[in-house]
């Protein structure tokens, strides 16, 4: 990395730089299934929700203040048996790629969760993103599937693959309480 970064929770008041940053994901790639990017006051609602729901939200500034990159996660799937497992994204501007943020990004969002209480983390990542790939098994997270033409973006079926991270002890032992009641 090049230049001071600092990663730090969200505020509400990063919604704008959050949705600019998300936006060119949603209308030039494949890393989200979203067709239609979400503006200022969706992501503030967003932000807020995960925060309130005690999920981390962080962001990623330069020594100029400037918002280069946001990871959040949130339960993995709306059961209360998944309570202790979470999903994880990143997203990092489009031209920040490539200084070391989404791996710092993502480091201190398995922190957090960790912290938390959260037992196993997620990653559900289109096929057609290698570096996304790449990112999480340097994190840890290990392939447990392929979902066959799960989604529809761009004019094409896109396999997803499932990465899995255990955090913490996982699930060698028992929970201590709820991170997320």
């Amino acid at each position: 990395m090049t230049g001071e970064l600092t990663i730090c929770d969200a505020s509400l008041d990063d919604a704008a730089a959050v949705a600019e940053i998300y936006a060119h994901y949603v209308l030039e790639s494949t890393a989200t299934f979203e067709t239609v990017p979400p503006d200022e006051a969706e992501s503030r609602r967003r932000i807020q929700e995960l925060v309130e729901g005690g999920y981390p939200f962080l962001i990623t500034r330069d020594d100029a203040g400037r918002v280069l990159g946001f990871g959040f996660a949130h339960r993995y799937g709306p059961r209360a048996g998944y309570r202790f497992s979470v999903e994880t994204s990143i997203f990092v501007r489009s031209d920040s790629i490539g200084r070391g943020i989404g791996s710092a990004l993502l480091a201190s969002l398995l922190d957090e969760c960790e912290k938390r209480g959260f037992r196993q983390a997620f990653a559900v990542i289109a096929a057609s993103e290698p570096t996304s790939v790449v990112l999480h098994a340097r994190a840890g997270f290990f392939p447990v599937g392929t979902l066959a033409a799960a989604g529809w973006k761009h004019g094409q079926w896109l396999d997803v693959f499932l990465m899995q991270r255990k955090l913490g002890e996982g699930g060698d032992t028992l929970p201590e309480g709820d991170p997320v009641a």
